[in-house]
């Protein structure tokens, strides 16, 4: 199992989000965020300190996912967040040691998989 987390432009999370449903990669979260990577920064000195005066808007996916779904989840984003420039963000998978599943208990890969349910029969 890995911990996908994706920083990218906040005006390319609806073509991120189809392009993992298309690839049908469920289960996710999304936070806003600030910082820089990149990306020209503003530098100024401020009563004798040099400070860094901009920080982007970026938006923050996480994805919790079992192996045969990592590639799908990256190359997904890859193609759905990429403009070519500077600050179209990073991808990070890291390993995850376990997964809990807090309404059945469900343990690790059955607990990042979705569960079927009446309408998905």
């Amino acid at each position: 199992m890995k911990l996908v987390t994706a920083i990218i432009r906040p005006e390319k999370l609806n073509a991120v989000l189809e392009a993992l449903f298309k690839a049908d990669v469920r289960g996710l979260t999304i936070s806003r965020c600030h910082g820089h990577g990149g990306e020209i920064v503003a530098v100024t000195n401020y009563r004798g300190t040099t400070a860094k005066m901009e920080l982007h808007e970026k938006i923050r996916l996480e994805i919790g996912v079992s192996e045969p779904f990592v590639d799908i989840a990256v190359q997904a984003v890859m193609a759905a967040a990429r403009t070519g420039e500077v600050g179209d963000g990073k991808i990070f998978v890291v390993p995850v040691e376990r997964v809990y599943r807090i309404r059945t208990g469900e343990l690790d890969t059955e607990a990042v998989t979705p569960p079927m349910t009446a309408g998905s029969i």
